[in-house]
Order: structure tokens, then sequence, then C-alpha cells
């Protein structure tokens, strides 16, 4: 029995160098599954900061357009409503800019472009003075919203570009 403790022993260290190789294959396997989903994360933001840039950037033009009367409210507000929605890094903004999402869901119904010239023009009248009436209620708080949203955008641009 003395004469094969040696042999024993010499199978049990290749058997846990064998088991020892395999351990530190798959921690090997593991470290560069972990550095490979590091580096698609860090990818993924940067698409998802390449979208909000551009979407930030139509959101400033936007604003400025509305502050100087070139945009009409409701179409300003409808676009903005829009974007912010679209926005991939950013959330619950419905709640930072209430009255900009109100008036979008104020005149969301109503339809544009073709199916707005296929109404009678009383049906279109009566939708403008629906529009023109939520424009007026809401005026005043749109404005304080676009100079809030005008800061917010500028600071999320500052932001993604550093």
């Amino acid at each position: 029995m003395t004469e094969y403790w040696p042999y024993l022993l010499a199978i049990a260290v290749v058997i846990v160098a064998g088991l020892a190789f395999y351990a530190g294959k798959l921690l090997m396997q593991l470290k560069q599954q972990n550095i490979a989903q590091q580096q698609a994360e860090q990818e993924r933001q940067s698409v998802l900061k390449v979208h909000d840039k551009k979407v930030l950037d139509s959101v400033v033009i936007i604003v400025r357009a509305m502050k100087e009367e070139q945009c009409d409210l409701s179409e300003g507000c409808w676009r903005l409503s829009v974007l912010l929605d679209s926005l991939k890094t950013s959330s619950q903004l419905d709640q930072e800019f209430p009255a900009i999402f109100e008036m979008y869901n104020a005149i969301k119904h109503m339809p544009i472009l073709e199916e707005r010239k296929k109404l009678a023009k009383r049906d279109r009248m009566k939708l403008d003075l629906e529009r023109a009436k939520v424009e007026a209620r809401l005026s005043g708080d749109i404005f304080l919203n676009l100079d809030s949203l005008h800061q917010y955008a500028n600071e999320r641009l500052s932001a993604i570009s550093s």
C-alpha cells in the first residue's frame, strides 16, 4: 500500500492542476466578457448622447423661435413635446414643463396637413377657435416653461459635450 502513495499523490496533483487551469481559463473568459459588456454599454451611452444632442439642439432652436414669436405656441408645443418624449437620457419632462405638455395634449387630437385641408371651413374655424382659447389660457405658463426649458436644454448640452 505504501508503494501506491506516490502515484496517488501524483494523480491528485495532476487533477488539482487541471482544475486550477480550467478555473483560470473560466476566470479569463469572465474578465473578457465583462470588458466586452462595458465597451458595449459605453458605445450605447455614446449613441444615446449623440441622439439627445441632436434633439436638444432642435429644442433650443424651437424655443428661440417661440420666444421671438416666429412659431405659434401650439405648433411649438407640439414639436417640443414630441422631441422631449424622444430624449433617451431624460424622463418625466412632462412634469418639469407641464404647460408645454398640457398644450400638446389639448391639441394633439386636431387634424393636421392633408387631414385638416379635408375639413369643412366651419370645422377648421371651430378647431382654430378651440386652439386659440387654449393658447390664450396657457400662454403665460408656456413662456415660463420656455425659459426653464431653454436653460435645461443648454445645461444638458453642456453636460453631454463634456
